[in-house]
């Protein structure tokens, strides 16, 4: 009996945790997608524990899940690190976007309400004040949820997990934008231009925007990069 007991305690334990690891997994997944955090940032197995406040072991099943999938990098025994993305990986990230994200676009497009529309334009008069108080992972957070608001339309669930492993490649990446993608408003305009495609009816129009905001976006990411690969080269 006891040892009945002890088994079925054992497979208890075993299942709430592995409920808590799918947590961890799922809490940083999101808050990477959504670039909390900038490339390089330390993620200590302690730290990720307390804040999401599970055990040791969730956390670093968690951690290990997003090593695997490449959105973090060992750089050491007990290092773990949000990575910097090359300029090859961001190249190759951004033509998968475009694809991906344009296709979820157009699909989508034709299916959005009134209802859809007006929760967009909260969401970017949301970003827009977020830009202009300098409060830049706030627009972030919401940055996230615009695209992702458009992209469920196309109920292509597969598609969407696709797209949703590349910003969890370049989430932290996004962080580059600013403060010129702010200063500039290139998310803003195109932005605006997808809802005013969408209350046109214009799916084509929609998708341009949507791949103009990506495209303005590599081209700031890239620019960036180089100016920090010169600085370091001319600092050799």
């Amino acid at each position: 009996m006891n040892e009945n007991t002890t088994g079925e305690e054992s497979s208890a334990s075993d299942l709430q945790s592995g409920r808590l690891s799918d947590f961890a997994y799922s809490s940083i997944k999101e808050q990477l997608t959504r670039g909390v955090y900038k490339p390089g940032h330390k993620l200590p197995i302690r730290t990720v524990a307390e804040m999401l406040n599970v055990g040791a072991t969730p956390a670093r099943e968690a951690i290990n899940r997003l090593v695997f999938e490449g959105a973090l990098v060992m750089v050491g025994p007990k290092t773990v690190i949000v990575p910097h993305l090359d300029l090859l990986a961001l190249y190759e990230v951004t033509q998968m976007r475009l694809a991906l994200e344009g296709l979820a676009t157009e699909k989508g497009a034709p299916c959005a309400t009134n209802a859809v529309i007006d929760n967009l334009l909260a969401l970017q008069e949301k970003i827009t004040l977020s830009l202009n108080e300098k409060r830049y992972a706030d627009a972030l957070h919401d940055n996230k949820e615009f695209h992702f608001t458009i992209y469920r339309l196309c109920e292509m669930p597969h598609l969407l997990s696709t797209i949703e492993a590349l910003w969890l490649r370049v989430g932290a990446s996004f962080h580059d934008l600013y403060p010129e993608f702010a200063e500039a408003k290139y998310g803003v305009h195109n932005h605006m231009a997808a809802i005013e495609g969408l209350v046109d009816k214009d799916p084509s129009a929609v998708r341009a925007a949507m791949e103009n905001d990506i495209r303005d976006g590599y081209r700031r990411m890239k620019k960036l990069h180089r100016s920090v690969s010169a600085g370091n080269s001319s600092g050799n």
